[in-house]
């Protein structure tokens, strides 16, 4: 039984794990690339700061926005887990406390990642245009 759960477990985990691999190994296209590179080359000699760092589509916002939907993700993620391990305590009370303590984390991760997010939206926005 608990072979069987841990397989699945596994399973679950795996998918983000799959979802981010083929994101980081999608093709870049090629003028993009090339543009990159000279704004960077000509950032390095003091012409100009790159446009694409601070703007709506920039590089920051990217940023912040993807390792937020990480640090959701794995909110998530525990939030099963705390459900599973509830599920599986048995009347055991210190499981079970465990597992309200786990589920309790993840809500608690999940509400700190949609303000943190709204909060890095709403800066990147009124104070970066």
């Amino acid at each position: 039984m608990k072979k069987t759960i841990k397989m699945m477990l596994a399973g679950i985990l795996m998918v983000p794990a799959l979802a981010f691999g083929v994101a980081a190994v999608a093709p870049v296209s090629d003028v993009a690339f090339a543009q990159s590179i000279t704004e960077g080359a000509n950032s390095a000699q003091g012409d100009q700061v790159p446009e694409n760092i601070t703007e709506e589509d920039g590089l920051i916002k990217r940023v912040v926005n993807i390792l937020l939907f990480i640090i959701g993700a794995v909110a998530v993620i525990m939030l099963i887990i705390g459900g599973i391990r509830y599920t599986l305590s048995g009347g055991d009370q210190s499981a079970v406390t465990a597992a309200k303590n786990t589920i309790l984390y993840a809500i608690v991760g999940i509400i700190v990642a949609i303000f943190a997010y709204a909060i890095v939206n709403f800066v990147l926005d009124e104070f970066l245009q």
